[in-house]
């Protein structure tokens, strides 16, 4: 069962599909801002390409990982104090964390669950926001197919639970609404010996 937070917190989903809950303010927004002033100027950013049907395109964002536990040595300090209150308010011991970097509206990531492969069964997925808000759906994949809408903001915390990889799907569409950049923080646990960069 995932742990509660301080009030201000929704509740999206809790049912035997999993749970959903959707917290602001985890950090202050001060911090918010430093880290994502730190981490995009910081951060080595990684453009990927990938086979989509018949043909090699694009990744539509811009990437980055880094290993938590135990720390690599160019981590970067933001990461570092952002891994240290998610681990501190949600009591997860997450060692990995990817890092996506939405450049405007045309950036986006399709529908998907994370694969359960390289995830430690049991464990949630922490998504905290840096930057810009950018809105998420995230759909049930069984009827009726319940679909939820959440406005990600800076500073906010999305925790998922392991069974919601399952039963749900999470993505951040392209919207033509002008929007800045945002970062997002991926924290997750991975068993020993996975890939924790995938």
């Amino acid at each position: 069962m995932l742990p509660l937070f301080d009030s201000g917190e929704t509740v999206l989903a809790d049912d035997a599909l999993g749970r959903i809950v959707y917290t602001p303010d985890v950090v202050p927004a001060r911090d918010a801002r430093a880290w994502f002033a730190e981490l995009r100027k910081g951060v080595k950013w990684n453009a990927q390409r990938r086979q989509m049907y018949d043909r090699e395109v694009d990744v539509p964002r811009l990437t980055s990982h880094f290993r938590l536990v135990p720390p690599e040595d160019d981590i970067p300090p933001a990461l570092v104090k952002a891994a240290e209150q998610v681990v501190g308010k949600t009591g997860v011991p997450f060692n990995s964390v990817g890092l996506n970097l939405y450049r405007d509206g045309k950036d986006s990531v399709a529908p998907h669950n994370d694969h359960l492969n390289v995830l430690v069964e049991g464990f949630p997925i922490a998504l905290l926001s840096l930057g810009s808000a950018r809105r998420m759906t995230i759909r049930a994949k069984q009827p009726p197919k319940r679909v939820v809408h959440i406005d990600l903001a800076p500073a906010s915390l999305l925790l998922m639970s392991y069974a919601t990889q399952l039963h749900y799907t999470h993505g951040i569409p392209k919207t033509k609404d002008p929007v800045g950049e945002r970062i997002s923080l991926a924290f997750r646990v991975k068993p020993e010996g996975a890939d924790l960069y995938r």
